[in-house]
């Protein structure tokens, strides 16, 4: 294996990195470092040719971001997970709908957002035309602000 390729595949193995490279953002240095696969100049070299080959990130259509409040623990509903099942009618969650062109590019975007907002996701589903994320009903406001702000982006 080269080390470009030792070097692609490290950045793959670490999506932060990969991500960071397809924004263009990446200090090169720093990854080759972290990364450490081979000398940190050839590296850094490396990794900049498989930036410049990344797309910027995958691109969404139309989606329509909608909130729906009582959802509560159920056996079946809008989201079940092996035991563990949230229904409408049933509690006191907010459910985070959004419909239409995602991807799982988007659904893990909007997934660490919630993350970095330090807002707790309780159940989150993906489907090729529907991503869901559980809140608490206080979190609930701000999740769909945050998710809107990255499904626009």
């Amino acid at each position: 294996m080269t080390l470009a390729e030792r070097a692609r595949e490290a950045a793959r193995d670490h999506p932060f990195v990969h991500d960071a490279l397809a924004a263009g953002v990446l200090n090169y240095s720093a990854a080759a470092r972290f990364l450490d696969v081979g000398e940190e100049e050839a590296v850094a070299a490396a990794l900049r040719r498989y930036g410049e080959e990344l797309d910027s990130g995958d691109e969404h259509g139309d989606v329509r971001v909608t909130m729906e409040t009582g959802l509560g623990r159920g056996d079946e509903g809008l989201l079940t997970v092996g035991e563990t099942g949230f229904a409408p009618g049933e509690g006191s969650l907010t459910a985070v709908l959004v419909t239409g062109s995602v991807s799982i590019g988007l659904f893990r975007r909007v997934l660490g957002r919630c993350e970095t907002a330090d807002i707790e996701v309780l159940g989150a589903g993906y489907g090729s035309e529907t991503m869901l994320v559980v809140v608490e009903r206080r979190d609930g406001p701000d999740a769909l602000r945050f998710i809107e702000s990255v499904c626009s982006a």
